[in-house]
Formats: C-alpha cells, structure tokens, sequence
C-alpha cells in the first residue's frame, strides 16, 4: 500500500503554520487543486469534512475525519468514504530555527487489486506532487 511523505522547511511559527493547516475549510482559496472543503460537524479537538479535488482534470471526492493535536503539532486524518478505498496520514509540525518543518504523510489504497501495480506508481508521483503543492501553498501564505 503506497504510502508518501513530504516535508518543506516555511518561514513561521508552528502556532501559525499549524492554524493555517487546521482551517481546511480555507484551502480552496488558496490552493489550485482542491475545489471544496465543507466543515460537515466539528466537535472537541475534530472535524468531519466533505472533500472535492481536481487532479490532472479528475475529480476526486471523499469524507475525512480530522484530528487535532496542537499540543503535539500534530493533525491525523483519514477517509470515512469516498473515491478510494483508503485514504489516510497526518500533518507534523516542528520549530526550527527561524521556522516550521512541516511534514505531509499520505497513506492510500486504491482499493483495485489487478490495477494497483500498475497505478500506484502514477497515482504515488500525483500524490507527491499534490502533497508537495499543497506544502507550497501553505508556505507562500505564510511568507507572503
């Protein structure tokens, strides 16, 4: 099962860096790829989320749970349902000098056995370059 990870280096704080990542809701306008975020409940420390992408012209549509853990700079989420049959990771967030590293982890499963060996090579360099773009986002939005 594919899994991929990111890190990028942003000019910030962790308490900055880590409410921009936490207000999914906001990524649509900043970020090219993702078309909607819907906040569909949010409770003590999470958020259930309706998710609606584009990648390469394909839309990708999925429920994920997310979980806060600003104490730990942390966010852990997961798919509830959608588009692929597993699609889940987290965000870590960690001072530096001068800044955040953050990291991106995406841990997927297609959920099509005879396709997988195939697509998942394709599918992993679209995740990657998604979960790099999306890390670039958030950096330029903070630096300015």
């Amino acid at each position: 099962m594919p899994c991929v990870e990111e890190s990028l280096w942003i000019r910030g704080t962790v308490g900055d860096v880590y409410a921009l990542a936490s207000r999914m809701e906001d990524y649509p306008l900043f970020m090219r790829d993702v078309r909607a975020v819907r906040i569909v409940e949010r409770g003590d420390g999470f958020t259930l989320t309706d998710w609606e992408t584009d990648v390469d012209g394909r839309s990708f549509r999925w429920r994920e749970r997310d979980e806060f853990y600003p104490d730990e700079g942390r966010i852990v989420y997961r798919q509830v349902s959608g588009d692929v049959k597993r699609f889940e990771g987290e965000w870590r967030f960690q001072a530096t000098e001068g800044g955040c590293h953050v990291t991106l982890t995406v841990d997927f499963d297609l959920g099509i056995p005879m396709l997988g060996p195939l697509l998942h090579p394709l599918l992993m360099k679209k995740v990657r370059e998604n979960s790099r773009s999306m890390l670039l986002a958030i950096k330029e939005k903070i630096e300015g």
